[in-house]
């Protein structure tokens, strides 16, 4: 059996050795040449997998190790018969975590001495959505879920009776910060695609955050850019772009923080991303599964914090700070972005290649020494690891 895989998903080796060989490919530039003799495909958000990519070639599975799918048509694979799995909330955690440390800068950057005290808005209540909201309101946070075909779900009986109420777009973008986890969808009744254009951008306040770690057209960029460059500007916060990786120098020279869409890219959300693929194809074989995530994560760099009575609000966005500050990948992308249009399309996809270990709150182990009890709940309400 050979299996084509981008070259950028981790443990394939690990994972995969055992089904066959491996043929390791550029994810962005595969070719039908490169694929046309596999039976398996694995690929990551940035290889386009259609018609124009795998007809004439022998692949029966294609799975990709990340949440969203619009990168792949899964109707003409079903018409072909070809197996197809995705990996929903591998990373969400990451992302989550990625959102609450840009909460967390931005709450020092105003001189918030709780960060808690702000509105929240979320739109798109999914894997990540969802998730962000649970901890955001176990943090103390007012939180406004927007999901209009969530709640067009539960109006119309398609989805379980839940609690959750949902507003409009108009609605989670009056909250002091604005976060955007919808896919990215062209028809249908609720489009995603330029969601947030001129006229909803207008609506932006100065004393107000954008986050977009979803997809980089649910904003129209150009549109963002013009308002960016007005007096009264809202603080905007982009991991997406559009146009990836070719993306506008002068709108990245107007956010307050960018990163080159690793929002995602904690080693735990990658791994676990690798793993559902692994289950999935040794379903689709027949195989038993024998190997799980956990056996390949290395120790963390950082392992322990220790926190004293006399710790305050603040210790919460260290510990944050500690496991990731987005800072460093913001630095890292600016100090990228030199030569013509296409040496830095090169550079974007050279960040996210080599991108550096990163670990998830969980991997960190919190001491409280005579601290609250409501300290412990707060940091175990971020995931990480608490020893009182």
């Amino acid at each position: 059996m050979l299996i084509v895989a981008d070259e950028n998903i981790p443990l394939l080796d690990s994972f995969f050795s055992d089904f066959g060989d491996i043929r390791r490919v550029s994810g962005r530039e595969l070719s039908p040449d490169q694929v046309r003799d596999a039976d398996v495909l694995l690929v990551r958000s940035v290889t386009r997998v259609n018609r124009d990519l795998l007809e004439g070639s022998r692949v029966r599975f294609v799975g990709t190790t990340t949440i969203g799918t619009d990168h792949v048509d899964r109707f003409w694979l079903e018409s072909q018969g070809i197996h197809f799995c995705a990996a929903p909330g591998c990373n969400a955690n990451s992302v989550v975590e990625y959102v609450l440390a840009v909460a967390s800068l931005h709450a020092s950057r105003r001189g918030l001495s709780n960060w808690a005290r702000q509105s929240v808005g979320i739109v798109g209540a999914g894997n990540v959505g969802g998730l962000l909201a649970q901890r955001l309101e176990r943090l103390g946070f007012t939180v406004v879920l927007c999901d209009p075909p969530r709640q067009q779900a539960q109006f119309d009986g398609l989805d379980e009776p839940s609690a959750t109420e949902f507003s409009s777009l108009e609605q989670a973008l009056e909250c002091d910060l604005v976060t955007l986890h919808t896919p990215l969808t062209r028809d249908g009744e609720h489009p995603t695609y330029h969601l947030l254009g001129a006229q909803e951008l207008a609506t932006l306040r100065s004393d107000q955050l954008l986050i977009n770690s979803g997809r980089g057209e649910v904003i129209d960029n150009a549109a963002l850019l013009a308002r960016l460059q007005q007096p009264d500007a809202p603080t905007v916060v982009l991991d997406v772009w559009e146009n990836e990786p070719k993306i506008d120098l002068q709108l990245l020279q107007q956010v307050w923080l960018g990163t080159p869409h690793i929002a995602g890219y904690s080693l735990e959300g990658k791994v676990h991303g690798t793993e559902t693929i692994y289950r999935a194809l040794s379903r689709f074989l027949g195989l038993p599964v024998r190997k799980q995530a956990g056996q390949y994560l290395p120790q963390p760099p950082l392992s322990k914090l220790a926190f004293t009575s006399s710790a305050g609000d603040d210790a919460i966005q260290l510990a944050l700070h500690n496991c990731y500050d987005p800072r460093r990948d913001d630095a890292r992308l600016r100090l990228s972005m030199a030569g013509d249009e296409q040496q830095r399309a090169q550079a974007f996809d050279r960040l996210r290649k080599e991108y550096p270990v990163r670990r998830e709150c969980s991997s960190l182990k919190i001491q409280l020494k005579g601290s609250s009890k409501s300290m412990g709940e707060q940091f175990r309400s971020l995931g990480f690891k608490v020893n009182i």
